[in-house]
């Protein structure tokens, strides 16, 4: 039997690339959708968990519906701003949500956006979330495996569950 204690979780998102273009990510988190997808759309709960362990989250707008954008800003520990900005094509609360994905550090970032698809799927009062970033090509994929994405992710997500958790409990 496996563990679901909070530190059995950490760091247990799985990357995969299932395709020259894709980002594959799948983690459970110890809270229903609701709770989850609340951590994933509303900006006070971003801005907890949004920097992982790597700065300091500064600005978060979000208007999570078709047509909608946001713009996620945090200081990194280096002092440097990391900033990405985007728009959701597809909003279905508790279950789907769909946005492109621009990093402004990079010269004609919006060349180079992804489309990120996230599905949310509750069992048994926990949610897997299945995170799909499409490139538009290999090497901007490659770029972003490369640029330490995954580590961030895991310290984002970790946070996450602890977030969904604890607001799972309140309710």
């Amino acid at each position: 039997m496996t563990s679901t204690t909070p530190a059995s979780r950490k760091g247990s998102a799985v990357l995969t690339l299932p395709n020259d273009t894709d980002i594959r990510v799948v983690r459970r988190f110890a809270a229903p959708a609701a709770a989850v997808w609340r951590v994933f759309t509303e900006p006070e709960l971003i801005a907890r968990w949004w920097a992982g362990q790597h700065g300091t989250v500064t600005s978060v707008e979000i208007d999570p519906r078709p047509g909608g954008a946001y713009r996620y800003v945090m200081e990194a520990d280096g002092g440097f701003e990391v900033a990405f900005h985007g728009e959701f094509t597809e909003v279905v609360p508790t279950e789907r949500l769909v946005h492109t994905e621009v990093f402004e550090g990079m010269p004609d970032g919006d060349a180079a956006a992804t489309l990120n698809t996230y599905t949310f799927v509750e069992e048994d009062g926990a949610t897997t979330l299945t995170l799909v970033t499409r490139a538009p090509s290999r090497e901007v994929r490659d770029a972003i495996v490369e640029s330490g994405m995954e580590g961030g992710l895991q310290e984002g997500f970790d946070l996450v569950d602890e977030l969904a958790a604890g607001l799972a409990a309140a309710s």
